[in-house]
């Protein structure tokens, strides 16, 4: 189960707002964090709080293909991005980080600040402030394997590694 405030967006929201583009020349999390959405809300770091989730419109992560976006967004304490629709670059990037990428059709009635709580396995956003139960489709088993082993990097490890 996943549990964090959300943090609202709409629609559009580009990976050049995500993580503009001056800090590329850096897979640093610790740099890529102080910057994160700082092209759509100034300031946003000092917003999150460790475990609160990103909740957006339609095509979230449109734009370039940059791994840095995702990447700023799980060094920021992240810990889900929920949007009715992703670019479909980002959404691979995410999974490969291990940030979970959730597809929330009605995900525009969640409010900023409302206590979420997500069921991954079973496919359920509980907004405990509104008193909603939102469902999505649950990701398929093997996009649920890599995230349960941290992303793509150490689900190969795992796999690889003849002690497994």
């Amino acid at each position: 189960m996943i549990r964090g405030r959300a943090r609202v967006f709409g629609d559009d929201v580009n990976t050049d707002v995500i993580i503009p583009a001056a800090y590329l020349n850096t897979f640093d999390p610790s740099i890529l964090r102080e910057h994160v959405m700082e092209g759509i809300r100034p300031g946003f770091i000092s917003q999150v709080t460790e475990g609160d989730i990103v909740v957006a419109g339609d095509n979230f992560g449109c734009g370039s293909s940059r791994e840095h976006a995702p990447l700023a967004i799980k060094a920021a304490g992240i810990s889900a991005v929920v949007a009715s629709s992703f670019a479909r670059i980002f959404f691979r990037n995410a999974i490969n980080i291990g940030l979970p990428a959730l597809v929330v059709k009605e995900s525009r009635r969640i409010a900023e600040g409302d206590r979420l709580e997500i069921l991954v396995e079973k496919g359920v956003v509980r907004d405990l402030d509104q008193g909603l139960s939102l469902e999505f489709d649950p990701l398929p088993p093997f996009l649920m394997e890599i995230l349960s082993d941290g992303g793509l990097l150490e689900h190969t490890r795992k796999k690889m590694s003849p002690n497994v």
